[in-house]
């Protein structure tokens, strides 16, 4: 399934760069050591945010201003980092932007929100019922609904793949965190345009499986919660267009403990001084889960974020698992 052309990524990156510079690849010594594999970090944890979904957001009212659709205000649920993306592209594009995080979600997550000048409301349990609170302050307000997947949100997020295929050659697989699944289908079509034979695999965490158990079961899967403190991927409700690229494009979902996630965080502390939050460091997890096959392959992790409050970060450098 493609969802764009090299030609609408090319004008993606040329409308996002100006606000979120190319971000580098590195490959870390340590890290190869550590794990036997030429691992190659796309650092998205480098944006103006500290995450990847800033892209999408950019693209995406783009898109709608370009259509002579551009609305008075937006509404959209998040865990945090598309709620920053949202609320960049608002105040670029001189619009309010309400964001509705669940209650207890990350305290220095939902600053960051409201620095970049959006209005926040804490409701809902989990993700999914603050994105049924969300449609609702979308209807009653008459403001647009930002989904958590889009095809415009797909491009902008896209551009990182581009800008990793790009940096470097010949990668044998590359691992990538799934939360709503943008930025998962970004690589496999990225991969696709441009004819390579990467492996894309995707990592959820063991606490939210609900792409893993629709992956296996080629339909959407449902779990009654998702309480992981790897808030970016705490999906309970997975949606079919995703999960159908990803079917099509994905070579295997692996699960993860809360545990293999606090330890690749420690590890990117260790061996390159790069702070991740849980999603952020799921990939390398991933990786970590998988050293034996990959040995002497080249590998890329998707670096997707480093958004994790201070407290439990202290926790997961002093060898604790936070609850």
């Amino acid at each position: 399934m493609t969802l764009f052309s090299l030609e609408e990524v090319s004008r993606a990156s040329d409308l996002i760069h100006p606000f979120v510079p190319p971000t580098p690849t590195y490959a870390w010594p340590l890290l190869e050591k550590r794990s036997g594999v030429k691992v190659f970090v796309k650092h998205e944890n480098h944006t103006p945010v500290g995450a990847f979904k800033v892209r999408g957001g950019l693209v995406y009212l783009d898109a709608l201003d370009r259509a002579g659709a551009l609305p008075k205000g937006l509404v959209t649920a998040t865990r945090g980092n598309h709620g920053q993306s949202i609320a960049m592209a608002a105040q670029h594009f001189g619009i309010p932007a309400v964001i509705v995080v669940p209650q207890g979600n990350s305290l220095e997550k939902n600053a960051a929100m409201e620095g970049l000048g959006a209005e926040l409301i804490c409701a809902g349990r989990d993700f999914d019922e603050s994105r049924a609170i969300a449609a609702r302050i979308a209807e009653q307000r008459a403001y647009h609904i930002v989904p958590p997947f889009h095809p415009a949100l797909v491009l902008g997020v896209a551009t990182y793949a581009h800008e990793l295929f790009s940096d470097v050659a010949d990668l044998d697989v590359v691992y990538a965190p799934i939360g709503m699944g943008s930025g998962i289908c970004g690589l496999i079509t990225m991969r696709d345009l441009l004819g390579l034979k990467t492996e894309i695999v995707g990592v959820v965490a063991q606490n939210a499986p609900a792409f893993a158990l629709s992956y296996e079961a080629g339909r959407p899967v449902g779990t009654p919660s998702a309480k992981t403190f790897a808030d970016g991927m705490a999906c309970r409700d997975p949606q079919p267009e995703p999960l159908d690229i990803i079917r099509a494009g994905a070579a295997r979902i692996i699960q993860l403990t809360e545990e293999e996630i606090s330890e690749a965080i420690r590890i990117y502390y260790k061996d390159t001084h790069n702070i991740a939050e849980g999603a952020g460091g799921a990939a390398l997890a991933g990786l970590m889960k998988e050293k034996s096959r990959l040995s002497g392959g080249r590998a890329g992790v998707i670096l997707t974020g480093s958004n994790i409050d201070s407290k439990p970060f202290a926790e997961i450098l002093s060898g604790v698992t936070p609850a």
